[in-house]
């Protein structure tokens, strides 16, 4: 188990750097179309319980973007710093723009682009390092420990509950893309729940992408499994009925079965990209009844809200990984079973 782990692991790192190179294709488009402008909360002194509207200071508000930075893109990085906000920008460097025809690209890197390579980053050295420490605890005549143990636990768990059963017999040749997937997805949704983090799944380009790509594996490995039996998933053509019938049925149904092939990957990217957004926007409401009512006494409520919110996302940095997953194993294998 613990060679098949080294040798999956080493496809994953290929296949991580595929992933990777489509996402930031991706990213750097959208942040052509138009500058990505962060919502604010408005910070304003917060009046004490028995304080007089006129003893009140009433200074100008200043702009204070504490949580739509963890899901929107932008051109800078923001780093901890000794000040009054407690966070400094650092500007990344912009590139010229690309033009092709009558479009102008920017290749410049942004804030998700460097967070898809360190999420990227994350699950190389994270399962590599798994995969050498288990082999060498099991050469020294013993079982994998710790770290090591639990990552080897989590593979083959995905591997033998989740991708070999929902992509049919002679799945093996999947469970490298299938870690990939989850890996990979697991670390960009985690990087984004760390302070002055960002959750590049949050970003819809980005999951797009991830589902386009899960789109083309899928109608891949349909042609190779199905021939030209593979046409029967575009066309409907239903031998058991009447020649006439037949083919009106095929006029009717062959767009339905088209606009089928579509909402796969299109369920696919709404899913990760709106789960993985949302947590941050409730957050951002909680947090902003503080400075809606402007009193200490309720301040310890939004507080522990905010928290168990927090935890709740962390479950679900986990969970979406895993349904993002498992829907295309199961895709994989309805397609590799041929058309009903």
């Amino acid at each position: 188990m613990i060679r098949l782990l080294h040798q999956k692991t080493s496809v994953v790192v290929m296949v991580s750097a595929s992933l990777f190179a489509l996402t930031v294709g991706a990213a750097h488009a959208q942040t052509t179309t138009a500058p990505v402008e962060s919502a604010t909360v408005v910070a304003t002194p917060i009046a004490k319980p028995f304080d007089a509207p006129a003893q009140v200071e009433h200074k100008s508000a200043a702009s204070v973007d504490f949580i739509t930075p963890h899901i929107t893109d932008s051109h800078h990085l923001e780093i901890p710093w000794p000040n009054a906000e407690l966070v400094k920008e650092i500007e990344l460097p912009r590139f010229a723009p690309v033009q092709i025809g009558s479009v102008a690209i920017d290749l410049s890197p942004t804030k998700h682009v460097v967070f898809l390579l360190l999420g990227a980053t994350l699950a190389c050295v994270m399962l590599i390092g798994a995969a050498t420490a288990s082999r060498r605890h099991h050469a020294e005549g013993g079982h994998s420990r710790g770290f090591a143990g639990g990552i080897e636990a989590m593979a083959l768990n995905l591997r033998n509950e989740l991708v070999l059963p929902n992509v049919g017999p002679h799945g093996e040749a999947f469970v490298p893309f299938a870690l990939t997937l989850f890996f990979f997805i697991l670390c960009c949704n985690l990087l984004g729940l760390f302070p002055y983090g960002s959750t590049a799944t949050g970003n819809i380009s980005v999951t797009a992408t991830l589902a386009i790509l899960t789109g083309i594996v899928v109608e891949i490995t349909g042609i190779r499994a199905n021939g030209i039996g593979y046409l029967s998933t575009l066309f409907y053509w239903n031998k058991d009925l009447p020649i006439v019938l037949r083919v009106v049925m095929f006029f009717v149904m062959s767009p339905v079965e088209m606009v089928g092939k579509i909402s796969k990957p299109f369920a696919l990217m709404i899913r990760l990209f709106a789960n993985m957004t949302a947590g941050h926007i409730v957050l951002l409401a909680v947090l902003g009844l503080i400075f809606s009512f402007q009193n200490w006494y309720i301040t310890g409520l939004p507080v522990l809200m905010a928290v168990a919110l927090s935890v709740l996302e962390l479950f679900v940095s986990f969970l979406q990984a895993f349904i993002f997953t498992m829907l295309a194993c199961v895709f994989i294998g309805q397609i590799r079973e041929g058309h009903h």
